[in-house]
């Protein structure tokens, strides 16, 4: 599982699917580990439709110095991860192999990104602070007038003793805990 920690405190707990997408987990597993997203931030944000971050410019155009094979049906991969609310998928360019290291959250059910877009986990905990962050004001190209800093996105080891993912409520009860001094300003 991956933590995602915003500078705020707010968490996200994501599990990510091997078995869907080997090479978009591993790519991004690898990313994590190195620590390339600390600090970084979510630089697109519409609500209803995506939180994206991963860019270390900042503004859409940047990425990490590899591009990995975009892992979707247009480009000859059967991924049947659907783009439902709370999946996470791989940002890219116009090019199928060009994503690096942009990833997006779905903020609200986006079918018309299925076999176009590499999704490669869900969100287990934090939707809250999904539609937090998608709440925010921006500006005309959806960039956050308040910054949504990014703090630390860490591996973990499964929080719940749970193998049920839908005891998340256990889960829920910690996170909330830890969030209890969260500020809201954003």
């Amino acid at each position: 599982m991956i933590l995602i920690e915003m500078e705020d405190g707010g968490k996200i707990v994501l599990q990510l699917y091997p078995e869907i997408a080997p090479i978009t987990v591993a790519n991004f597993e690898k990313l994590v580990s190195d620590g390339f997203y600390d600090g970084l931030i979510f630089h697109r944000v519409w609500k209803d439709f995506m939180i994206q971050g991963g860019d270390p410019k900042g503004n859409g155009t940047g990425g990490s110095d590899k591009t990995i094979k975009g892992e979707f049906s247009l480009n000859g991969v059967n991924n049947t991860l659907s783009h439902t609310r709370g999946v996470i998928s791989m940002a890219r360019s116009d090019s199928y192999d060009s994503a690096s290291s942009q990833f997006f959250i779905v903020h609200a059910d986006s079918p018309h990104l299925n076999g176009q877009y590499a999704a490669f986990g869900k969100v287990l905990e934090g939707m809250d602070v999904v539609d937090k962050i998608a709440s925010v004001k921006v500006n005309n190209a959806k960039k956050p007038l308040a910054e949504q800093k990014i703090k630390s996105i860490t591996i973990i080891s499964d929080i719940s003793n749970s193998e049920d993912v839908s005891a998340e409520s256990n889960t829920s009860d910690v996170i909330s805990t830890e969030n209890s001094t969260e500020d809201s300003s954003n």
